[in-house]
């Protein structure tokens, strides 16, 4: 049995997180035991100042395009063709796929997520070595091969007919019901026959499979699938192609009309919020508190490469921001606290509610019962000092605190 001790992160039901002192138990890849009250010195790992916290997850990041971070000063769609399009190519030698799978998953590891919503490449040999790793590691989650028949370089498009048989194949391999699964991921409109995103469609239906796809990212992106889609909207380019489900997680959804969010909300589709991402590009801001008004489930992504920050709890604070700019311009000020997320509320948003958007019902809290995916982080600050620890640990957060990383009851990465 494995001791963790230290100031326990909670989820409450209404959607923020809190802290208590106590113990964790792990046994056999899942918590036993978790006694709150007094720490003892004499933990495996943490202490009276430690924070205990499930692992973060990630619910919308590119794994080839974690070399690709900081190329500044391009939008979304010069962005693609001059700097994406290259990095995945080179995600068509295997060796140096499995290579860069490696390094990422230790990155991963070394700012705390453990459990990944993850695009790959249109290689399927690529994303086979992606899941098995990820897998192997022990990390929750999805990882889906990239599904592109047409404006894309030669070397990144394939036949409609071959990516579908490829994916199925994939998704018998590594089916939705296991803990590091394959998704259905058509890139999104602009890169797929109107015939692919139909036979993905079917495909994710017939297999009950999550479906990752970016939508609404930019004017100039919405209104090319306007022209393209012969003048309906994104949501209902999507719709029309069985696409949009329960288990649909579309990362950005920043351009969206009160009838298009109306529509997602139906189909409870999830929109993936990248913040840093949308702010690189000058993509836009998404307007959290609308979409939630709306009925819209959200979860909080990275979106690396666009996204420069690794970090969940980053991604958190730039939740925070973006509302707040929201907020501002809106005039309805910085105290506005039905519209501008807490920080305590973005700690529950990486860890407790990505999971419930997800119907992940194994991770993201600290109770019985759960996988063991948990993180000791260790502050060197008087955070427990602060009238609001939490946002104290949030916008001052260093990834050096992070001292343990346990996927399924098994330390993964240790900054000693």
């Amino acid at each position: 049995m494995i001791t963790l001790g230290g100031q326990i992160l909670q989820s409450e039901p209404e959607g923020y997180a809190t802290i208590r002192p106590g113990v964790v138990e792990i046994a056999e890849g899942r918590i036993v035991g978790v006694e709150f009250g007094q720490v003892s010195n004499r933990v495996d790992h943490g202490g009276p100042d430690a924070l205990i916290c499930p692992g973060f997850i990630d619910t919308h990041l590119h794994l080839p395009q974690f070399d690709s971070i900081g190329a500044a000063g391009m939008r979304l769609l010069p962005w693609l063709k001059d700097v994406i399009f290259p990095a995945e190519q080179r995600w068509n030698d295997l060796d140096f796929a499995k290579s860069m799978i490696d390094r990422v998953a230790r990155q991963c590891l070394g700012v705390g997520t453990t459990g990944v919503c993850a695009y790959a490449t249109v290689n399927h040999e690529a994303t086979i070595a992606a899941l098995t790793a990820f897998r192997d590691i022990g990390f929750r989650g999805v990882i889906g091969q990239v599904m592109m028949d047409r404006d894309a370089p030669p070397p990144l498009l394939r036949p409609r007919g071959q990516l579908i048989d490829e994916v199925s194949r994939t998704l018998d391999q590594f089916p939705p019901d296991r803990p590091m699964a394959a998704a259905v991921t058509p890139r999104f409109a602009l890169s797929c026959s109107e015939a692919l995103l139909e036979d993905a469609g079917r495909l994710a239906a017939s297999y009950d499979a999550i479906v990752q796809t970016h939508l609404a990212e930019t004017v100039a992106e919405c209104d090319a699938v306007g022209k393209r889609f012969g003048g309906r909207d994104y949501v209902n380019v999507y719709a029309c192609a069985a696409l949009l489900t329960p288990r649909s997680i579309l990362g950005h959804g920043i351009h969206l009309d009160s009838q298009s969010q109306d529509r997602l909300a139906r189909c409870g589709s999830i929109i993936a919020h990248c913040p840093t991402a949308n702010s690189f590009l000058g993509s836009g801001t998404m307007n959290r508190h609308s979409h939630l008004s709306h009925g819209i489930p959200l979860t909080l992504g990275s979106d690396i490469g666009a996204g420069f920050e690794r970090s969940m709890v980053r991604v958190g604070r730039a939740m925070i921001e973006a509302a707040m700019r929201i907020s501002l311009a809106a005039g309805h000020g910085v105290d506005d606290q039905v519209r501008i997320p807490s920080a305590a509320e973005a700690w529950h948003q990486i860890t407790a509610g990505n999971a419930a958007a997800l119907r992940w019902n194994d991770v993201g809290r600290i109770a019985v019962d759960q996988r063991a995916d948990l993180l000791v982080i260790r502050p060197d600050i008087a955070w427990l000092d602060s009238r609001q620890p939490l946002a104290t640990l949030m916008f001052a957060w260093d990834d050096r605190w992070i001292e343990t990383t346990i996927l399924e009851g098994r330390v993964r990465f240790c900054s000693a």
